[in-house]
């Protein structure tokens, strides 16, 4: 079933409006159907639902419930000959809540039954309970080899959901809202209710499927048309209808986690070079600076926040590739994808936010990356919002920037001051002539940033630029360089900004 995170443990325990169990007979539906029950849910007062599970999956324990197998024999679409075929999570352990699965064909949705034979048990005396329904569901496609149904998708948990590429290895999430990440308050978990999954044309590259959310403070149309590949991209259009005025609201969010790697050391013992999904947020602002914001594992809860209007595209990266940059033969977190938002139509002005939360553990989401719109979303007036998500190796804008590959920190030039050493490399930066001029744009929120020492790296290529930072006392600073080429306006940019938070 996956590792459970900190993120899951909470989900699990939201509570959420229950829907009508409506009859499995076909009912005309249309994407209008959708709309209008999210806004019909709005404006009734939230209702928590029953959580109760039948007694035999009530007494069941984390290994038994994880081993609960769908069996794919009774998979969605299951030898019909169509490009792809939908299995399910049962209800039980920590996923309590009933989601709804309906098949639409022909302008009419028929509920998928979750009736009995659908599970089978790793544990032979485990006896799989009946009518456990559904907790959420996994798509799959003969994304890698034919005739082999390979699960490159998922929607589990609240209104979470994650993909990967084709040979990816799953790693970070998204969701479909997220309320109060990182703030004082407790954060609010709203969830997917249902789904209605489109039956798809023999050959169809896409599968299209909506979705209802709904929470204490919002509830949300959501439609889908996901196609799997080299990379796996998903149109995502939402209408969302606030219950209150969202300030707190983060939309197209991304979860990850980020224990240890690069400059940053473990806490304890442990053998690897780096333990993380993800290891930087990317940024494409709306008049084009590309930005690389590494992560980190902070002592504190760490809040950063990028300032735009109309952003051309976000996303949490992992761009450390070799076997050698982790040395973990089990969870291959070489293999882990990024996922990049592309925003569709102008989102106006807010800021990209970065969320670091700190963990002891690999086994603890504690990143998040969310588009905060600078005004809040308003009670009774619907929010429309589009967003292609990439999910893939390097699935992030294409720029001609060169791209930072490695910091490492040091004792700077005398006591009190701290060495910065970045390495860069990109098309860019090597096809700069020898003894081309150039110049570091450099800034800093406390304390005095100066440059060192920038030239290119003879020995591996690429660029090399050396910082020296004086704190000035300062506990936190947020650092940003970028690398510029010409020795008199207008400079043409070389690299993206590097931006770095310092810590004492």
């Amino acid at each position: 079933m996956g590792r459970v995170t900190r993120r899951q443990l909470v989900q699990a325990g939201a509570v959420f409006a229950a829907l009508p169990i409506r009859p499995a007979r076909a009912a005309p539906f249309s994407a209008a159907d959708v709309l209008g029950a999210a806004r019909d849910l709005a404006a009734r007062p939230y209702a928590p639902p029953d959580l109760a599970l039948p007694p035999a999956a009530e007494a069941l324990t984390y290994e038994q419930y994880g081993g609960l197998r769908f069996r794919p024999e009774r998979a969605l679409w299951h030898g019909a000959g169509l490009p792809f075929q939908v299995s399910f999570f049962p209800r039980g352990f920590l996923f309590r809540p009933e989601v709804e699965v309906w098949e639409v064909q022909d302008g009419a949705a028929t509920r998928v039954p979750g009736g009995p034979g659908l599970f089978s048990a790793d544990d032979p005396a485990v006896a799989v309970p009946d009518g456990l329904g559904f907790a959420g569901l996994r798509l799959h496609a003969e994304i890698n080899r034919p005739g082999v149904f390979d699960e490159f998708c998922v929607f589990l948990g609240a209104s979470y959901f994650r993909a990967v590429g084709r040979s990816g290895q799953y790693g970070l999430s998204a969701r479909g809202l997220a309320i109060g990440t990182g703030g004082t308050a407790p954060e609010l978990f709203p969830s997917f209710r249902a789904f209605w999954i489109e039956r798809p044309q023999p050959g169809a590259s896409s599968l299209v499927l909506h979705a209802l959310l709904d929470g204490e403070d919002v509830t949300g149309a959501y439609h889908f048309t996901i196609t799997p590949g080299e990379d796996t991209a998903m149109l995502v259009e939402a209408t969302l209808f606030p219950r209150r005025d969202l300030a707190d609201v983060g939309l197209a969010p991304l979860t990850s986690m980020y224990f240890f790697g690069g400059p940053d050391r473990p806490r304890g013992d442990d053998w690897r070079t780096a333990v993380h999904d993800s290891n930087g947020l990317s940024a494409l602002t709306g008049d084009g600076e590309v930005s690389w914001r590494p992560l980190g594992n902070p002592p504190a809860v760490s809040r950063t926040e990028l300032a735009d209007t109309n952003p051309l595209g976000f996303g949490l990266l992992q761009r450390r590739r070799a076997f050698d940059d982790f040395g973990d033969l089990q969870v291959l977190y070489h293999r882990r994808p990024g996922a990049w938002v592309a925003p569709r139509g102008g989102w106006g002005a807010g800021a990209v936010v970065l969320v670091e939360l700190p963990t002891g553990t690999e086994y603890a989401d504690n990143i998040v990356a969310f588009w905060t719109p600078r005004e809040p979303l308003r009670t009774g007036q619907p929010h429309h919002l589009a967003y292609l998500l990439d999910w893939g190796a390097d699935p992030a804008v294409r720029s001609p920037y060169g791209q930072v590959v490695r910091l490492r920190t040091g004792a700077g030039s005398r006591p009190g001051r701290h060495a910065l050493v970045l390495d860069l490399d990109g098309p860019a930066l090597r096809a700069l002539p020898p003894g081309a001029p150039t110049r570091l744009l450099l800034g800093s929120s406390a304390g005095h940033l100066q440059e060192g020492w920038s030239g290119p790296n003879e020995d591996a290529g690429g660029w090399r630029i050396s910082l020296d930072f004086d704190p000035a006392g300062a506990a936190v600073a947020d650092l940003r360089c970028t690398l510029l080429a010409g020795d008199a306006p207008p400079f043409r940019t070389l690299s993206e900004t590097w931006l770095h938070r310092w810590r004492a």
